[in-house]
C-alpha cells in the first residue's frame, strides 16, 4: 500500500549520445536518491520525456527502479495516452512489471470535456487493482480535474492522490476542505513546494531532486518536524534552482544541472534539442551560483517509510 507521503522524484530518463538509454547513469541517480532518503520513486512522467520512450525502455527502467530499490519504497509509473484503450494496456503492463501504482495524466493531444476526462480515469482504474495518483495540471496539459470532478472519483477506490500542479497553494486547502484525508496531495510545482507543504499537503513530486536530493529530502523533514526557519532558509537558497522547473525546457534545464552534479547528462531525445549558447551558458550561471553557495544541512530525522508490498 502507497502511503503517497514524503519526496517522490519525478525521474529524468538519461540517455547516450546516440539517443539509447543510459541504464548504468539511471542506476547512479537511484542510488544517490535512494540513499538520501527519498519516500517514492516516478518513472516516465513529463520530465522523463513521457512522449518519446518506448513500451519497452519503460519496463526496463521500471525493472531497475524495483531491482535497485529492493521494494522498499514505491516505484510508480506515469500513463500518458492518447486513447482509454492504450492506457488500460499501459496501466496493465505497470502491473505485470511490478510497478506498485500509477501516475495519470488526462487524455493527451485532446482536450476532453468533464465527463470525457472522468469516464478515461474510471476506466482506467476499473482495469487495474494499482492505486492511482490523478495529475492536475491545467497549465501544462489544458484540462483542469475540479473539485465538483474529484467529488465523482471518491467513489473509486483506487483513485488514491492527485499531484497538484494547478500552481494555485489554495487548492490544497480547498481540497482538504472538499475530501479531508480522502484524496493524498502531492506538490507538483518546486516553486510552490514549501508553501503547499505548510498548508497541508502531503508530499513533493520533486524535479530538481535529480540534481539535489538531500537539498530537497532535507527541506521536506524540517517542514514535518515544524523546523521551519531551518527550512526557510534552504529552500530560499533553492528557490533559483527550483525555477528551473517551472520553463517549458524544464527537461533540458533540470539534466544540465544533473550533469554537473554528476546524476545525470545533458543528452535528451529530439524533438528536444540540448542547450547550447547563450541559454546554457545563462541556466548554467544559475546552477553554479546554487553549487558555490551550497547551504549545510542540518541533521534530521528521517521520516519512516511505512511500505507495504504486497498490495
Amino acid at each position: 500500500m502507497i502511503q503517497w507521503q514524503g519526496v517522490f522524484p519525478a525521474l529524468t530518463t538519461p540517455f547516450t549520445i546516440d539517443g539509447k538509454l543510459d541504464l548504468p547513469m539511471f542506476e547512479k541517480n537511484l542510488d544517490v536518491q535512494i540513499d538520501a532518503g527519498v519516500h517514492g520513486l516516478i518513472v516516465g512522467g513529463s520530465l522523463g520525456e513521457a512522449s518519446t520512450i518506448r513500451q519497452e525502455e519503460k519496463e526496463q527502467l521500471i525493472r531497475k527502479a524495483l531491482d535497485k530499490s529492493a521494494k522498499t519504497i514505491p516505484v510508480v509509473l506515469n500513463i500518458a495516452e492518447s486513447a482509454t484503450s492504450d492506457a488500460i494496456k499501459q496501466a496493465r503492463l505497470a502491473e505485470d512489471w511490478g510497478a506498485h501504482g500509477l501516475m495519470v495524466l488526462p487524455p493527451m493531444r485532446y482536450k476532453s470535456d468533464a465527463v470525457e476526462t472522468l469516464t478515461y480515469f474510471k476506466n482506467i482504474a476499473a482495469s487495474t487493482e494499482l492505486p492511482m495518483m490523478i495529475y492536475n495540471n491545467p497549465v501544462d496539459y489544458g484540462i483542469e480535474v475540479s473539485i465538483r470532478m474529484f467529488e465523482e472519483l471518491t467513489v473509486v477506490e483506487n483513485i488514491q492522490a492527485v499531484k497538484d500542479s494547478t500552481r494555485d497553494v489554495s487548492n490544497v486547502s480547498r481540497m482538504i476542505n472538499a475530501f479531508g484525508d480522502r484524496f493524498k496531495i502531492l506538490c507538483g510545482v518546486d516553486t510552490i513546494a514549501m508553501e503547499e507543504l505548510c498548508v497541508g499537503a502531503h508530499a513533493w513530486v520533486a524535479g530538481l531532486v535529480n540534481a539535489f536530493p538531500r537539498e530537497t529530502v532535507v527541506i521536506y523533514e524540517l517542514i514535518k518536524q515544524g523546523r521551519l526557519e531551518e527550512a526557510r532558509r534552504i529552500y530560499r537558497w533553492f528557490l533559483p534552482l527550483l525555477e528551473l522547473d517551472i520553463h517549458p525546457k524544464l527537461v533540458q534545464y533540470i539534466k544540465l544541472a544533473q550533469a554537473v552534479t554528476g546524476l545525470g547528462s545533458e543528452h535528451v531525445r529530439a524533438p528536444r534539442l540540448t542547450l547550447v549558447g547563450a541559454e546554457r551558458e545563462r541556466i548554467l550561471s544559475i546552477i553554479n551560483e546554487g553549487i558555490t553557495s551550497r547551504p549545510h544541512l542540518p541533521v534530521v530525522r528521517k521520516s519512516e517509510k511505512r511500505f507495504s508490498r504486497s498490495l
